[in-house]
């Protein structure tokens, strides 16, 4: 997808799979090798309601294919970084939160390597 490679630091992306989305702000487009550097802030898993939301802030950045992301909608994130980025980082690494996401992303290579 062409528009991708336009996607700009500070972007709020998403990759979705399933009934979970991973919101991440871009960092860097390397453009030679078509990936995109990006720092986690969330997963939303909306199979529950309300949503469960998972913060990510203290997660590993992540240098993923660009052709994955779409850009996330201001209306589509508003509402749950609101609800994430009002309370403070924790001091301590969330070990759960960063299962959560390793298994999100297993799951989403799993995928793409089907396909």
């Amino acid at each position: 997808m062409e528009i991708s490679l336009e996607f700009q630091s500070g972007q709020i992306v998403s990759l979705k799979h399933g009934d979970k989305n991973l919101y991440a702000e871009v960092i860097q487009v390397v453009v030679s090798r078509q990936l995109c550097w990006v720092r986690p802030l969330v997963l939303v898993d909306f199979f529950t309601e309300p949503p469960q939301i998972t913060d990510l802030r203290d997660a590993s950045d992540l240098l993923w294919p660009v052709n994955l992301f779409q850009p996330a909608l201001d209306t589509e994130v508003i509402t749950v970084l609101s609800q994430v980025l009002a309370k403070e980082p924790k001091i301590e690494p969330d070990a759960l939160a960063k299962q959560q996401l390793h298994q999100f992303i297993h799951l989403v290579w799993q995928e793409g390597a089907k396909g």
